[in-house]
């Protein structure tokens, strides 16, 4: 009986087992009532795209019905971008591209991402455009035979040619995304060649976006009903009566949203290598070597998440180098080149730029300022210890006051720099007593009792 009981239970708990996700799925029709909004509000870098990924990570997780990427950003780097629109074309959860709140605006990368979206929607009092790729340091001059420019048998120099091809191909990424989703692909190349804008209004009429919305509210009850494409299969949006709720980022993007600007990173990177100079000089102090590691770890870090030089790099860790060895052996052609070393491979250190992601040179100029700063006075303690006699061995003990610690006769042991010693006196000591150095003797300290000096003011020392 006791087995056959075992037996039913454990038939019971297997049905049980394989109802339950049928008896989910009828009542929640597939996904969870969850519309959540990924809030990307800056520039468009690593942290950004690991915002989105993570998001739409979580989405997939718990079924969520739609995810809204809300936009507020002037752009950012184009690798980060792609990788962000990657990632919604892949995205088995419809995204709708929401440019909010009002005063908000999606230029730049914003207008791609926006343009991958399932669904584009726009608060009123806000804008998209200026796609024009600046990776090259501006705006694409005009091209050969077209207004403006040059014969159609003068022949383009190697910007001009670059420039063309790095713009054509922003023009044919742009026109494909408008392609899967049924937009403007005009006026999407207008936006890349011509850096054009719109307003709502305008990106409504012009077919660029689908919606305008006041808030997320306003944006689900538009958006219920209507079919988009998801991964190849039309999908009919269902998002009336969802729960919304704002997916906060982590600590990891905070703080990767951080240290990801270039102009932190070389502080961090300074931070570092100068806490371990200070270290290494001063065995034992711990805290700089410590604070040091860290940053420079997390200097390292940023750096390989971003689009690097690392010629530029290399010259400007060559130049902390050459600013080092002028500390420790003073030359003005060390400090000079290692100067001049720093600012180069910081105005060569970004392969690629983007709003939010250049070097300033406010910065850099302070850096190599305190860096030099830095070098020239330990090089001038350095020099002036060089030209004072210096005292080693059982000189540098005489005149050392040391503690008796215990003492029996002639002889007993003493403190002296933190430090047990033997030490004889022809004097009578006791514990307590304070007493100097005179000679040392086979590591036995030879030493007196400590006179006292009469000071200026009458008391004594």
């Amino acid at each position: 009986m006791k087995i056959a009981r075992m037996a039913l239970l454990a038939l019971a708990l297997a049905a049980a087992a394989a109802f339950a996700p049928l008896s989910s799925t009828g009542e929640a029709g597939g996904r969870a009532k969850l519309a959540l909004i990924i809030d990307v509000d800056g520039a468009i870098g690593p942290a950004s795209a690991r915002q989105l990924k993570e998001g739409l990570a979580t989405a997939v997780a718990r079924n969520a019905e739609v995810v809204i990427l809300e936009l507020n950003t002037p752009g950012g780097l184009a690798t980060s971008m792609r990788e962000m629109i990657a990632d919604i074309l892949a995205s088995p959860v419809p995204v709708i591209g929401y440019v909010a709140p009002s005063g908000a605006h999606a230029a730049s990368a914003g207008t791609y991402i926006l343009y991958a979206t399932h669904l584009a929607a726009m608060a009123p009092g806000t804008n998209l455009g200026s796609a024009t790729p600046i990776e090259l340091g501006g705006p694409p001059s005009p091209l050969p035979g077209g207004e403006g420019g040059s014969q159609k048998n003068e022949p383009k120099s190697s910007s001009d040619t670059m420039t063309a091809k790095v713009t054509n191909d922003a023009v044919a990424f742009i026109r494909s995304l408008a392609e899967l989703r049924g937009r403007n692909a005009d006026w999407a190349e207008k936006a890349v060649r011509e850096a054009a804008n719109l307003s709502a209004g305008a990106a409504l009429q012009q077919h660029v976006i689908e919606i305008i919305a006041q808030n997320p509210a306003d944006l689900l009850r538009q958006a219920n009903g209507r079919t988009v494409d998801v991964a190849g299969k039309q999908d009919v949006l269902a998002t009336k009566d969802l729960t919304v709720e704002t997916l906060q980022p982590g600590w990891l993007i905070r703080l990767l949203s951080v240290i990801t600007d270039p102009n932190v990173a070389i502080i961090l990177i300074l931070v570092g290598l100068y806490g371990l100079v200070f270290e290494f000089s001063s065995p034992g102090m711990v805290a700089p070597g410590a604070i040091g590691t860290l940053a420079l770890l997390l200097g390292l870090y940023a750096l390989d998440l971003l689009p690097i030089n690392y010629a530029g790099l290399m010259l400007m860790l060559l130049g902390i180098a050459f600013l080092i060895m002028e500390a420790f052996n003073p030359t003005v052609v060390l400090g000079l080149g290692g100067v001049v070393a720093f600012l180069l491979g910081a105005a060569m250190l970004l392969r690629v730029r983007g709003p939010g992601f250049e070097v300033s040179w406010v910065v850099i100029g302070l850096a190599a300022a305190v860096t030099l700063g830095l070098a020239l006075l330990s090089g001038t303690y350095l020099w002036a210890a060089r030209k004072r006699p210096s005292r080693v061995g059982a000189q540098a003990m005489n005149g050392l006051p040391v503690e008796v610690i215990d003492w029996s006769g002639g002889e007993g042991h003493v403190f002296a720099q933190g430090e047990r010693w033997r030490a004889k006196a022809d004097e009578p000591l006791a514990p307590g007593d304070s007493a100097e150095v005179v000679g040392v003797k086979d590591l036995v300290l030879m030493i007196r009792r400590r006179v006292s000096r009469q000071t200026s003011n009458g008391g004594l020392q």
